[in-house]
């Protein structure tokens, strides 16, 4: 006979009771321990790791308050807090049943049991044990995980005087729920910044949602941002809460909000401005509490100023706004992010430790770097994969440009899509980092380049 129970201790001052639970158990259970005086707990506890704890509620000093059997419930909680506990008695009723469960019992017997429903208990305490027992190992293991990802500023590297302001105003504002607009040009880190805004906030316990504006197509934005009820539309089979609703109680992060056209712009601020939502399809509006984050690479003041953003959402937006710098402007943060990301990748790939050499470095701080941290962090990554030294060359570092960061092009190939791509690298470096100047002189629209830089991972 397979045994489906696991550990179970009976305490109990009846021998017959022990004697009877011993005999019914020991066919099921893995091991079972019987204790007529309810004082060993303690030491039983340090000793072993029960699934299942059966508990008498009624000694013989007192034979029918329970208040003996509420005091051992507490011990052992207060020494085992995920413990599963039955407490049995045979003067129960409804009172008192109640009152068990609210102190921490799983559940509660009445001697003399019926043995089949006595199993079945023990078998659903089983299942609750185990369950405890994930839900333990689960929350030690992101405990280790977060020891490490949420140290203040763990994935923001930088000592310059532009880093360092960055910092400080993310330590004044992160306490407070003043809605944040990150600025800076692709690859620069902002979706980092908001993430670390999120864990120094007093919402760090709870969900961070990230919502990449400029990827969700306008037929879908509604359903998307706002959720949706079953039948609302072909296809909603289900209701479904939006991203608006999904962060309640959290941060939500909205990536590339000058992304958005006009008439969405519109329904984003009526939302903001309320702190409700709507599904489609349905009539009620719901409250949401959220720490709304917002980002993009985008000039916007330039766009309210030529009427393609609205004046309105970007004051609800920008109460604080944080700007970070491109890296060609903080160049002597290089070593320590080439540093940090040599680490990184040295370890997903087991590599031994790595260094750059003088030369490899001056390389690195020679180039301008038009796709931000984001190309050096893929340029140490690729470096890494194809180096089997210890120390990185600069003939390990290729970039599509002369390394000066010098006007003039110079095509190592004629693949068009590189030369497409070394082209609008060179006009972004030439208009640091300004996409409307830049796509004016490519003959493109702002759009367009958009969808280009998005294409090539600028």
């Amino acid at each position: 006979m397979s045994k489906t129970l696991g550990k179970i201790l009976i305490v109990d001052d009846d021998e017959d009771v022990l004697l009877a639970a011993r005999l019914l158990l020991k066919k099921h259970a893995a091991l079972v321990h019987t204790e007529k005086n309810p004082r060993a707990l303690p030491a039983l506890l340090r000793n072993e790791s029960y699934d299942v704890i059966l508990l008498d509620m009624n000694f013989t000093r007192d034979v029918t308050s329970g208040r003996e059997g509420f005091h051992w419930l507490n011990e052992v909680l207060a020494i085992d807090p995920s413990a599963v506990v039955i407490l049995i008695t045979a003067y129960g009723d409804v009172d008192l049943a109640v009152r068990a469960i609210k102190e921490g019992a799983t559940d509660f017997v009445l001697k003399p049991w019926q043995n089949e429903k006595l199993l079945a208990t023990l078998s659903t305490a089983m299942k609750l044990r185990s369950s405890r027992r994930e839900v333990d190992e689960l929350r030690s293991r992101q405990a280790l995980l977060s020891a490490d990802l949420d140290q203040p500023f763990s994935e923001l590297v930088g000592s310059c005087p532009s880093m360092q302001q960055v910092f400080a105003t993310i330590r004044k504002v992160a306490a407070t729920d003043a809605n944040v607009l990150i600025l800076g040009e692709n690859g620069t880190g902002k979706e980092l910044v908001a993430r670390e805004l999120h864990r120094q906030s007093r919402r760090s316990q709870e969900v961070f949602i990230s919502v990449d504006m400029g990827a969700i197509s306008e037929t879908l934005f509604e359903s998307e941002l706002f959720g949706h009820i079953k039948g609302a539309f072909t296809g909603a089979k289900e209701d479904r809460p939006g991203r608006f609703e999904i962060a309640d109680g959290g941060t939500l992060f909205l990536d590339e909000i000058g992304n958005l056209s006009m008439p969405l712009q519109a329904k984003i601020l009526t939302v903001i401005q309320s702190r409700k939502v709507t599904r489609v399809g349905a009539n009620q509006a719901r409250d949401i509490d959220i720490r709304l984050i917002c980002a993009t690479n985008l000039p916007i003041l330039e766009m309210v100023a030529q009427k393609e953003f609205r004046q309105d959402l970007l004051y609800r937006i920008n109460t604080v706004e944080i700007h970070l710098p491109p890296l060609r402007e903080r160049q002597e943060d290089i070593p320590l992010l080439a540093d940090h990301f040599l680490r990184v990748y040295a370890t997903k790939y087991r590599k031994p430790p790595l260094r750059l050499n003088a030369a490899t470095l001056g390389k690195l701080q020679k180039y301008h770097w038009p796709g931000n941290v984001r190309e050096l962090q893929h340029a140490i990554e690729r470096a890494i994969i194809m180096s089997d030294t210890p120390v990185l060359q600069p003939g390990d570092f290729f970039f599509s440009s002369a390394d000066s960061g010098e006007d003039s092009l110079f095509f190592e190939n004629y693949n068009l899509e590189e030369v497409e791509k070394l082209v609008i690298r060179k006009a972004i470096t030439k208009h640091a980092g300004n996409i409307s100047q830049a796509a004016r002189e490519l003959g493109l629209t702002r759009a367009s380049l958009y969808r280009r830089l998005e294409k090539y991972g600028l």
